[in-house]
């Protein structure tokens, strides 16, 4: 494991995890004040999401060898904002407990394993380079906020990626933080040192909650969450067992919901940042950074609110500006792999169009509706739905790690 440690890697970690806090910790804040949530209760929030991402993360990723990214769920939050009105903390509680339940049972069974095998590597990957698209043209969105920081960590990355490749992120990074500084643009006003405490909160089980927040926030997280992380991971090349990773986050995820841990799912976005060649040019020893990312949840749960007010520091034009950077290589490779197949190549742009459109129907995110639109167009086309050239064998009863790192298991390096 310390062999395969590398500097790229670690700051491809901090960078997922400055994505995800930065990008969607407000959301929880919302969620969890829409249940009544005490400002204790909303760190210990933040303490049981950081610890179930961050253990999730490092016993996962080492116990494959590959990289295994979790997050919480970002439109799972959003749907809780509306959802959680007019109920108890404790049947907040009893809700996410519900929904966990549901997913462990998808990941026993393996029923959504199954489902997600079915998926074509062609639109897996064009999928993923839809979801990506936005950040990838984010960082010439961002120049209109911040011309001079965006312009120097774009040079940055150039003359990084021509002389320093593995280190690019890392050199842009630091540049734009420097930068950053030098130009007041990094605000510690509200910065204060806090450590998270966290608070049981007894469940509370009722018919109406159940059902009218527990099972959409179940089918959000599988449709919108996990759906696409796996996709991610096949795009990527890498041939994890699903069923074992659904069923240990949806575990997790009920150990930690007393304490106010909603959702544990797959990641996708920032997985693909720690799936990239920017995170090290051997895919085998890619896992090193969802290890980095893992630990740096752990220690943003465990500050709770110091961690979120530092990543709050950072401007939203430098943040925008990492993540489409951090993601080129990653784009690129998806619009590769999902164009490869001739016969599959318009049902994979469709996909891919539908995806980066943003469009969502249903509260159910737009990458879900660019796997149907994909998939009809598929069926359109050839007549027949080709089943994906990756195999799953993440059942239940295929959840013991090989001795070694498997090649099954990780990508060839010419990917």
């Amino acid at each position: 494991m310390f062999k395969d440690f590398s500097w790229s890697g670690a700051a491809a970690g901090f960078v997922a995890v400055l994505i995800g806090f930065t990008s969607s910790a407000a959301i929880i804040f919302q969620a969890a004040a829409a249940a009544g949530a005490t400002p204790g209760q909303i760190s210990s929030w933040i303490f049981a999401l950081g610890v179930g991402m961050g253990v999730t993360c490092i016993g996962l990723s080492l116990y494959y060898r590959t990289p295994v990214v979790t997050a919480w769920s970002t439109p799972g939050a959003a749907l809780l904002i509306t959802g959680l009105a007019g109920l108890s903390m404790p049947q907040a509680i009893g809700v996410f407990m519900f929904s966990a339940a549901l997913v462990t049972i998808c990941g026993v069974t393996g029923l959504f394993a199954r489902a997600m095998n079915r998926i074509p590597i062609s639109i897996a990957a064009a999928m993923l380079a839809g979801i990506l698209a936005r950040f990838g043209m984010d960082v010439f969105v961002a120049m209109k906020l911040e011309f001079g920081l965006v312009l120097l960590m774009f040079a940055a990355y150039l003359f990084g990626k021509r002389w320093l490749p593995r280190y690019a992120i890392i050199v842009v990074l630091a540049l734009g933080t420097t930068f950053a500084g030098a130009q007041g643009l990094l605000k510690f006003d509200s910065f204060h040192l806090a450590l998270a405490t966290p608070e049981f909160v007894m469940p509370e089980f009722t018919l109406t909650s159940l059902l009218g927040v527990g099972i959409p926030l179940f089918v959000v997280t599988m449709a919108s969450q996990n759906a696409p992380g796996v996709a991610i991971m096949r795009a990527s090349g890498y041939n994890t067992p699903v069923s074992p990773l659904i069923t240990w986050t949806g575990l997790t995820t009920l150990v930690l919901a007393p304490f106010g841990c909603f959702s544990i799912c797959l990641a996708a976005i920032t997985a693909a940042i720690c799936m990239g060649k920017e995170a090290h040019e051997d895919p085998s020893r890619r896992y090193m950074a969802s290890v980095a990312a893992g630990v740096f949840y752990l220690i943003a749960g465990v500050s709770g609110a110091t961690v979120v007010a530092l990543f709050a520091a950072f401007p939203k034009a430098l943040i925008m500006a990492i993540a489409g950077l951090a993601l080129f290589g990653t784009i690129a490779n998806g619009l590769t792999v999902a164009m490869a197949n001739e016969k599959q190549r318009e049902a994979a742009l469709i996909t891919f169009l539908v995806t980066a459109s943003g469009v969502s129907l249903f509260g159910i995110g737009t990458a879900f509706w660019g796997l149907v639109a994909g998939g009809l167009a598929l069926l359109a086309f050839n007549g027949r739905w080709k089943r994906s050239t990756a195999t799953d064998t993440g059942d239940a009863r295929e959840t013991r790690a090989p001795s070694a790192p498997s090649r099954s298991s990780t990508p060839s390096t010419s990917r």
